[in-house]
């Protein structure tokens, strides 16, 4: 059984300003690096990550070019301006990042009423057509519709949504997140990933993996394993939690809903290979000059 973390971060503070980081945050005001993780994931028993970017410019994209080289990392999902389709196919052209593997912006709160237009459905169909997966947080139901409206319009597009789709962790909410995550749900190239976003664990005041229980109780619902993906969300877990309690916690808490082996071996591993398209033995199964081949003259 591969195992991997579909998502974590690396960042070197003095090259890059992370507009998301506020004073209660000082914890993540250091460098986070390959070396900083690898002990974690070895006591784990993580065989490979999907490295995610955390700013958005292109300068990200040449730090995680010089992080993808790292053997931890089986996968990297780089920034583009998603709202800028011709900007982003140019930064597609640009990137040479090896196990490229998807993109993503930071999206906050944007209604993206542009997702669906002319330009973009033909900047998605692009990504699509490179093998690439679009991660996103969808959090409003503004920003849900245009998801599933897009995923309607290009369904050879993979599409992770991240952080279990941001669940009111801080007030123990319930709807309407749970009625936007089954609407989510009901396209079939629409994935989830477990893993606990930078708003819970701001809010919280301790770990507490049981406030997490009904929410991905919820997920493995309406998703199933096989849509599924546990992410630690290193660095920024360590906010709450050790990444061996975070990884754990979450873990056993998708094994109590989880009926079979192979439905656990999925969440924690091979739905990330399959969606992401990585080599069990932590590569990306394609080819780099695959993913990253000029469409454009």
């Amino acid at each position: 059984m591969v195992t991997i973390d579909a998502h974590q971060h690396f960042w070197r503070t003095a090259a890059q300003e992370q507009s998301w980081r506020t004073s209660a945050h000082r914890l993540l005001e250091r460098d986070y690096l390959p070396d900083d993780l690898d002990p974690e994931l070895r006591q784990v028993g993580v065989d490979g990550t999907v490295l995610m970017q955390s700013v958005d410019e292109p300068a990200e994209n040449d730090r995680l070019a010089d992080f993808a080289a790292h053997a931890s990392v089986a996968g990297v999902v780089a920034w583009m301006p998603i709202k800028e389709p011709e900007a982003a196919l140019v930064e597609l052209d640009r990137v040479r990042i090896e196990r490229l593997c998807g993109v993503r912006c930071l999206i906050a709160e944007d209604p993206l009423a542009w997702l669906t237009e002319p330009p973009a459905l033909r900047l998605f169909e692009e990504i699509a057509r490179r093998g690439l997966v679009w991660d996103v947080v969808p959090i409003t139901a503004a920003q849900t519709a245009q998801v599933i409206k897009l995923a309607r319009l290009v369904p050879e597009l993979k599409i992770v949504v991240d952080h279990l789709g941001r669940p009111p962790l801080d007030t123990g909410g319930w709807s309407p997140w749970a009625d936007h995550l089954a609407e989510l749900a009901q396209s079939p190239a629409v994935a989830l990933k477990v893993s606990v976003g930078i708003d819970a664990l701001t809010a919280w005041t301790a770990w507490d993996p049981a406030e997490l229980d009904r929410y991905v109780a919820h997920a493995v619902d309406q998703f199933g394993a096989d849509r599924l993906l546990l992410g630690s969300n290193w660095p920024v877990v360590l906010l709450r939690a050790s990444y061996a309690s975070a990884w754990n916690d979450v873990r056993l808490l998708l094994y109590d809903h989880l009926a079979t082996d192979d439905e656990r071996a999925a969440v924690v591993g091979g739905t990330a290979v399959r969606v992401y398209g990585l080599d069990p033995s932590g590569s990306v199964g394609e080819r780099p000059a695959d993913r990253n081949a000029t469409a454009h003259p």
